[in-house]
């Protein structure tokens, strides 16, 4: 059975074509009128609800005054995909908001994360992400953590790509001391987050204890950016049930400004290899 949700790529043109039309002081029948359809399509489109062929984005674009072609291919672009779905959804995970993450996962160039209490998921080992998951005692079943543990391995090809995106990742020194699976699983995870911070495209730095209060306080997020300014950035906050998406300037200013702060506070690249190999000896 088709999946009646709209795609992150959907929500995404949609907001952009209405931001841009209102921008324009263009009203809805007026964008109607353009393209010659019903009021009412223009209201389906920007609320998610209806597509809209790339001709017609298009003569949109052009009666809103967007003169810049690579933004009008951009946004083109995202016409043309807008119904493509992540690998995720082709598996038909039932988990909404897991699968919008992992979208703007799959199409960021950027990716900022302040992980404080456990290892980004795009940095653990299958062992480690299942000693975490069977710790959850809402996950039942064995077969449902196999799962998860597949998806959670499957996100990292990101890493792999021809064309990877960049990933900074600010680790607590807790998720580093907590002997998740034990000793012989946590050793293995740090040699394995000493050689992915090898690469060029990942920063690692650690947060130490002796920082003491610090602007992440108040817990894990993530950045996404995308390569094109036609997309604005995205912050994720993980909750128990589900994930908050915010992208209001107001919201990326301040996750921004943290996520900088953070790094100011955090020990260096090198200082923090230093301190997982320290800790690693330690176990």
């Amino acid at each position: 059975m088709p999946d009646p949700r709209p795609t992150v790529r959907q929500r995404r043109l949609a907001k952009m074509l209405a931001k841009l039309r209102e921008e324009a002081g263009k009203t809805p029948e007026a964008a109607a009128e353009r393209i010659g359809c019903h009021r009412s399509k223009i209201s389906r489109v920007e609320n998610a609800r209806l597509g809209i062929s790339v001709g017609e984005v298009r003569d949109l674009l052009r009666f809103y005054g967007v003169d810049d072609a690579d933004y009008a291919e951009e946004v083109a672009n995202l016409a043309r995909r807008r119904s493509e779905r992540g690998w995720t959804r082709k598996l038909g995970l039932k988990i909404p908001s897991y699968v919008d993450y992992i979208d703007y996962e799959e199409t960021s160039d950027y990716i900022r994360s302040f992980e404080p209490m456990i290892l980004s998921g795009l940095l653990q080992t299958a062992e480690y992400a299942r000693a975490l998951l069977k710790a959850d005692p809402s996950m039942l079943s064995g077969e449902r953590i196999d799962e998860l543990v597949e998806i959670r391995m499957r996100r990292q090809e990101i890493l792999d790509r021809a064309s990877p995106p960049r990933v900074c990742v600010i680790q607590g020194e807790a998720a580093l001391r907590a002997a998740v699976g034990g000793p012989v699983v946590m050793a293995n995870q740090l040699d394995h987050l000493m050689k992915v911070s090898e690469r060029p495209n990942v920063e690692l730095q650690v947060l130490p204890f002796s920082a003491g209060a610090h602007a992440g306080i108040l817990g894990t997020f993530v950045l996404f950016s995308f390569p094109t300014p036609a997309f604005s950035d995205i912050v994720c906050v993980e909750h128990r049930t589900g994930t908050l998406y915010m992208e209001t300037p107001e919201d990326i200013h301040a996750y921004t400004v943290t996520f900088d702060s953070l790094r100011s506070t955090a020990l260096s690249p090198a200082e923090s290899l230093d301190m997982i190999n320290r800790v690693k000896r330690e176990l």
